[in-house]
This record gives C-alpha cells, structure tokens and sequence, in this order.
C-alpha cells in the first residue's frame, strides 16, 4: 500500500482556490463591514459584475441610499441575522446587471479566522426550477385552452369568500346548450375556437361584483359574484344571455363557414337563502342548470326545493319504469279500427298502458316522456310486440284474422336488434306478417336517423304494413311519403275535430284522400267522435277510420268479445 503524503499547504490553497472557481454555485467573501473580497466565477456570471469591480463595494454593490426600500429592508434582515447567529438564508428574487429577475436561494456564514471577521455566501441560480414550479402550478389551477382558474381555483376562492363576506355570494354555473351537436359539426379545433371566443365576449361584458370567472372543463364554466342582492345579479345574468344572441363567427374554421349561434342554459344558487356551505351551494346551482337544461336549455334558472321534488319524483319515476320494463308492467289496449260504410272492425291500434302497482292504469302522458328521456323506448316497444304478437296468435287460434297496429320511433327503429326481433315474432307465434302493422310518426322521420329507412325497406320486403301516422302535422309530410314505402296515411284527429263545418278541414281531408289513391295508399281517419263526422267522410271517400265514437281503447278480453259478437251478427 503506498504511503499517503499530506499536500503541502501552498498546493492545497491553490486547490481549493480553483475548486471555489469551478463550483457551480456562486461564492462570495465579504470583509466584517459587508464588503467584498472576492467572488468566484460564477458570481461574475450570476450578476454580471466582474469581481474587480465588486472588490471593496457594499453588499448591496452601491450605497444604501441608492437601494429601494426592498433592498433596504432585505439587507438589514441579513445584517441583523448575522450579528445575532451569524447564519442567514432565504430565497429571494434578486435582478442583475442585465434587468433579468433571478429566483435565487442565499446562505451566509461568520465565520471568524483569528482575530478577523469573514462572511461566506453562497447563491444558487432557482430561476429555472421556480420557473417549472409556475408552470406545473398553472397547469394545475388553470385551465390551458383558456387560461381561466379551474375548478380548483374556484371552490377555493368561493371558499375564502364566504368565510369574510357580510353580503350574498352568489354561485352561478352554466352550459353552452347542445354542446356534443357543436364539436360533433365543428371538430375539435372548430369546438375550441368557440369555446374561446365565448371567454372572450363574456370577459368583455366586465360584469360587476364578478370574483371569479372560471372554466371546468369543456363546455362547463362558474362564476362567483358578491353584491348586495340578487337583483343585482339578475341584470348581469340578462346581459349575458343577450350576450348569446349574437351568433359566434369561426372564420379560421374549416368545417363550416356558418356563423354559430351559442345558447346557454344557466343554474343559479346563493348565500346564504339556498345554503350556508359551499358544497350545498355549488350542488343546488347545479340542479338549477340541469334543471334549465330539461326544460329545453337557453334559460336561467334560480335554484328552489321544488327542483329537489321534481329531481327525487324523476328519479322515482325512472326506478319504477325500469322495474316496469323487466316485470311486464305495460300492457296493451285495443282501439278498434272499422270500415266506416259497414261498421265492421278491420283490425285494432295498440295502445300503451301502465299497469302501475300502486297508481292503478296510467295513460301514456303520464310516462311517454320519461320512457324517451330515460332512453327505455326500445325496451318498451319490445315488450309490446310481445304481447301484441302473442295477442294476434291466440285471435288466429280463435278464427279472427285481424292485424293490430304498433307505434314504434325513430330511437325504436335504430336500435340494432329491431327487424331482428320483430321478424323472430313473427315466426315463433306463426302469424302473417302482414297481421302486424307498424305505424311510425311524422316527428320521428324528421331526425332522419340513418337505420329509420333501411329499416323500413326490410320490414316491407317481410311483409309487415306501414302506416305514416299524424299525417300533415309535420314539416315534410310530402316528401315522406316519396321517400318511405308506406301502406297507410292515417290523418291527424286535428282535421277532422271540425270537420262538420270547417271548410278548411275539409278541403285538406279531400285532398289527402286524392294523393292517397294517386299513390295506390288506403286512408285511415283518426279521432272520428260523431255520426255526421263519419258520414262527411265516408261521402269523402275514406274507408276506414277510428275514434270514440266507434270504440275506445280498451283490454284484449273486452277486444275479443267485440270480435265475437261480431261474428255472431255475421252468423245471424
């Protein structure tokens, strides 16, 4: 093993001199009166000084009159710390020679050599890790399409608010209605150029007694206001939906030239009528949009217990059509349909019944509306032409060969499984395709959901008939029956309520009978309430028709006696 030989002391001095010079970190030496002795390298660097030109200066490099009150103040923190424990550190920004503000973490020593005093420092440059620090902060509090505080940001200011305000916080919270429409059309730089420029007129308004304006996330924003009263409040609220009836241009947008009209759905909530707690408050605005947006969207909506009602009944309500859809719950009744010259049923409409195990029968205005909504329309068409089909069999068994007619939508049309369903009915109850008929709204072909005619076209090629019912009430009613290969029209009961006297009702009913036998279609006539509306009609020349004043709807069983007093008279 070689033999260690201390440096001697002149090369050691000289080591540690050009290690002080290669560190990476600055190092500086001040006297006991805080001036400089010497800097290394990277001090030179840091501040853009050479140490000629520090040596025998002040800390502070020129007189303290010369310091703001920052630099003042700092300095004699550091010379108050260094006489009482001869250490100081902190971090400060500290700007060089060249005007740049640099984040810089200090240390000073005292350090005594015999009977002289020495302060070492030590300065390391933080600016590029402070700067990182910022930057990752405003990814997290800040939303990077527009810059706004995010929700983060929000409940923490919203927070704050609430704990020091005397007057009332109001909480609003708002959507851009048919959002999933817009980005599906536009694209998602189509969509984020939108979202911007509805920022950047809502910034514009400068809404008074606005704290906090801030984006969530995609079509999702906040605002957090403080004001005296909410009538205050009302009036900037009104300037922001006139805010939205001006349409949106996306010039740079390539997906359409089309100036974009943005409407709003708007919840709000405030302090402390609604709630004392920020996350009771945010929740109730949030009912209230949601609120607003059920009730068609591009509204305000204040937030009130009857929302709470209206939520806890729907969500009531879905549970049990769920549980209805699964325990067979819905059930048809029968609306005869007749020949108007000889009176004889020709076949029955279907029409849906909720037997409600506590409610008793429920019409359909009772639930249609959540059925779509809670999208169980498919569930229910399903369980309909169960019955509907089985219903036709157990009548063929009994020797009536009558068709039942079924509504179905476009939701109904499109689902994967339809023709699939109804054409496996058909075979496992061994009945005509011809027996079933399905009728299907004006209002549904107006969404042109692209499965609605492929659909069509299969089930006429099986053999089941089509009906195109509420005829004239849509917008296109024409052009559907070019486009559709229906067998029925069945007109809209609002031709013929006043059919008695309104030559107008008559006029229309008239020409819809000539277009039906220029197109080879039979007519049926609904709502028909009186004898003389079924003599006008039958004079018309229509063939068939229903309503109250031949039959209403009513059970299979009370379907199937009519059926066989039928028959009996026929026999007699």
């Amino acid at each position: 093993m070689t033999a260690f030989t201390p440096m001697p002391l002149a090369d050691k001095q000289q080591l540690l001199v050009k290690l002080c010079e290669q560190f990476e970190d600055a190092i500086f030496i001040l006297d006991k009166n805080l001036r400089y002795l010497s800097v290394n390298a990277t001090y030179e660097l840091m501040l853009g000084y050479t140490e000629d030109f520090l040596l025998g200066r002040p800390l502070g490099i020129y007189a303290t009159k010369f310091l703001s009150e920052e630099e003042s103040a700092i300095l004699k923190d550091i010379t108050n710390c260094l006489d009482s424990t001869g250490f100081y550190e902190s971090n400060f920004s500290m700007p060089n020679r060249y005007g740049q503000i640099l984040e810089c973490h200090m240390t000073y020593r005292k350090i005594c050599i015999e009977d002289s005093v020495y302060y070492i420092g030590m300065v390391r440059d933080m600016s590029s890790a402070v700067k990182d620090q910022k930057q990752v902060a405003h990814l997290l509090n800040y939303d990077q399409l527009t810059g706004l505080p995010n929700r983060k940001v929000f409940l923490s200011q919203a927070s704050d608010l609430l704990l020091d305000s005397s007057q009332k916080v109001v909480i609003v919270r708002l959507n851009i209605d048919r959002y999933r429409n817009l980005a599906s059309l536009l694209g998602p730089d189509g969509i984020n150029t939108l979202i911007k420029s509805f920022v950047t007129r809502l910034k514009a308004l400068k809404l008074d007694n606005l704290h906090c304006f801030s984006h969530f996330g995609g079509d999702d924003f906040a605002l957090l206001f403080e004001c005296n009263g909410a009538n205050i409040i009302h009036n900037q609220l009104t300037s922001l939906m006139q805010m939205c009836e001006r349409p949106f241009s996306l010039e740079d947008n390539a997906a359409t030239d089309t100036d974009i009209y943005c409407h709003i759905s708007v919840g709000v909530s405030y302090f402390p009528e609604d709630d004392e707690e920020l996350i009771g408050l945010l929740t109730k605005a949030e009912k209230a949009l949601h609120y607003a947006k059920q009730q068609g969207g591009d509204d305000i909506c204040w937030y009130d217990t009857a929302i709470d009602e209206a939520t806890a009944g729907g969500l009531q309500l879905e549970a049990e059509l769920r549980s209805a859809a699964i325990e067979g719950q819905f059930i048809p009744y029968y609306q005869p349909k007749f020949e108007l010259m000889t009176g004889i049923i020709i076949g029955f409409e279907a029409l849906v019944r909720w037997q409600h195990p506590t409610r008793g029968l429920l019409k359909p205005i009772h639930f249609i509306d959540a059925i779509i909504t809670h999208k169980l329309s498919f569930d229910l068409f399903t369980q309909m032409a169960i019955k509907i089909t089985k219903q036709i069999s157990v009548w063929q068994q009994q020797g009536f060969f009558q068709h039942i007619c079924i509504n179905a939508d476009a939701a109904e049309f499109s689902h994967p499984d339809f023709f699939e369903m109804v054409n496996s009915l058909l075979v496992q109850h061994d009945i005509s395709a011809h027996q079933l008929h399905i009728e299907v709204t004006e209002s549904s072909l107006i969404q042109r959901h692209a499965h609605v005619k492929k659909q069509l076209d299969l089930l006429k090629a099986l053999g089941v008939c089509l009906a195109l019912d509420d005829f004239g009430t849509g917008y296109a009613s024409l052009s559907y029956l070019q486009q559709y290969p229906f067998d029925f029209i069945k007109v809209d009961k609002s031709f013929i309520s006043n059919i008695e006297t309104d030559r107008t009702q008559q006029a229309i009913v008239k020409a819809i009978l000539d277009l039906a036998v220029a197109l080879d279609m039979q007519v049926v006539a609904e709502g028909i309430e009186t004898e003389q509306q079924r003599d006008i009609l039958l004079a018309m020349g229509c063939q068939y028709g229903q309503g109250y004043w031949f039959g209403k709807p009513v059970t299979a069983q009370a379907a199937t006696e009519m059926l066989i007093q039928q028959y009996a008279t026929k026999q007699t």
